[in-house]
């Protein structure tokens, strides 16, 4: 009986023992599943660290490829300034003008003074003259005002055509051939020297330009008068001579 007894309580010793270290190899068991979890975990997770850092990349690329392909399409589209193609700037003695740049040089002289003629291609009528003579006015308002310097150099608006007697017809007086309006006067002073500009508009009996709009600038500087008038018949300045007389006119400066 003691030997049983024994036996009875060794195996339970032992079953005791067996039982209690069950939990222990459950707990081991279990431990190395979870570390195993973990490292896959981390794995991935570096994984997906360096997918969104390849994508974080590929996204400034992107983002850096569509600012230059912006500015490149900013810069095509602005680009550098277009440079003014009609007209050419002309650097004479003591004075500057812009000419049209379709215009040419003309040998002909019609005023006094003149060192300067540019006409259309296409009709003469159109042109550009520069005078320089010598004065002793200190300044263009010694002249008067742009009404009396106008009546001075009245030669600048053409010569008659005729000299005999006319009857009243066509807008003209009796025995007048040329008629001359005012139709705009202004005096601006440009880089400290006072300018007279003046608009005016002649016809003859003879014409066939329907008149003639002539444009005139003038300024006093070291003892010479300068003069700068262009001009363009009626009837192509109403077809674009205009935008070309008026800018030659009003580009004129004296240095």
């Amino acid at each position: 009986m003691a030997s049983t007894a024994c036996f009875l309580h060794h195996h339970a010793l032992s079953s005791a023992t067996s039982t209690r270290s069950l939990p222990s190899q459950r707990h081991v068991s279990n431990i190395k599943p979870t570390q195993l979890i973990v490292r896959a975990s981390q794995k991935n997770s570096a994984v997906d660290d360096e997918t969104i850092n390849n994508g974080a990349a590929a996204v400034s690329r992107r983002f850096a490829l569509t600012v230059l392909i912006g500015a490149a399409a900013i810069a095509n589209v602005f680009g550098k300034p277009k440079t003014n193609t009609d007209f050419l700037p002309y650097n004479g003695k003591g004075f500057k003008v812009l000419i049209p740049s379709k215009w040419n040089p003309s040998k002909e002289v019609e005023y006094p003074g003149q060192v300067l003629r540019y006409e259309d291609n296409f009709d003469a009528t159109s042109n550009i003259s520069v005078m320089v003579t010598p004065t002793d006015k200190k300044s263009i308002t010694d002249y008067g005002s742009p009404e009396e310097f106008l009546s001075k150099v009245d030669y600048l608006l053409g010569k008659q055509a005729y000299f005999g007697k006319t009857d009243s017809e066509g807008g003209f007086d009796s025995d007048a051939v040329a008629t001359a309006n005012i139709l705009e006067t202004s005096t601006p002073e440009i880089g400290g020297k006072q300018y007279y500009y003046l608009t005016v508009l002649t016809r003859t009996a003879d014409g066939d330009e329907g008149g003639k709009h002539q444009l005139i600038t003038a300024t006093v500087a070291d003892g010479k008068l300068y003069i700068c008038k262009a001009q363009a018949g009626d009837k192509r300045w109403f077809k674009g001579a205009r935008k070309f007389v008026e800018s030659a006119a009003s580009s004129f400066n004296v240095a």
